[in-house]
């Protein structure tokens, strides 16, 4: 069994970092790893037909593979964040290693918002993030998509538990490309459908 919504519990122990948006009128789709060139120009073109302002976090070593993706996420509208330079995984790597790969990203990304690749971090990079101004993001919704053992039409089914408020997880990068592709457009109509907006992360 695969958990789309985070256990209150889980979001109260980490209480530090931010779970859920501030209008429970509003979903906030986030899209990580990218740019990714099989996935985040389809994604600008869907959000764009569909009027769906995002939340992109970047990959740095991402971001410097594919400048002209990022600069049209910006240019887009959508909100950008710092999702470190090479995806390390917090409790596999030392503070000051993390803390580096996330100023080496700051030169790129022009933002405070700040997720953390698979959620994890250690409590000294968490302290420090916070001293250098950062707000940690996490989710309330994850979409699953990169996990082979889930099906587009399950992301599809379990969308109907999406409410207010909740900021939903996504990916844009070669693993999960295909499943976003035959997924998103119909997670789109069932928020649209619960007369639910979208906003971008601040």
């Amino acid at each position: 069994m695969y958990l789309f919504r985070v256990p209150y519990l889980i979001q109260s122990l980490f209480g530090q970092r931010q779970w859920k948006g501030d209008d429970l009128n509003c979903v906030y789709f986030t899209f990580d790893d990218g740019p990714d060139e099989r996935s985040t120009q389809w994604l600008l073109d869907l959000l764009s037909k569909e009027k769906v302002p995002s939340t992109f976090f970047c990959v740095g070593s991402q971001i410097e593979k594919h400048p002209k993706l990022y600069n049209d996420i910006v240019s887009k509208g959508h909100a950008v964040g710092n999702h470190t330079y090479n995806h390390e995984k917090g409790n596999k790597t030392s503070t000051e290693t993390y803390i580096s790969s996330v100023n080496k990203t700051d030169a790129l990304v022009n933002s405070h918002l700040f997720r953390p690749p698979y959620g994890r971090l250690t409590k000294d990079q968490s302290s420090s993030l916070k001293q250098e101004g950062k707000k940690i993001i996490m989710w309330t919704w994850n979409s699953q998509d990169y996990n082979q053992n889930v099906s587009p039409e399950s992301i599809v089914r379990k969308a109907t538990l999406i409410k207010g408020g909740d900021i939903l997880l996504f990916h844009s990068n070669p693993k999960s490309a295909g499943k976003l592709k035959k997924c998103l457009p119909e997670v789109i109509r069932i928020i649209k459908e619960k007369n639910l907006k979208f906003k971008t992360l601040a």
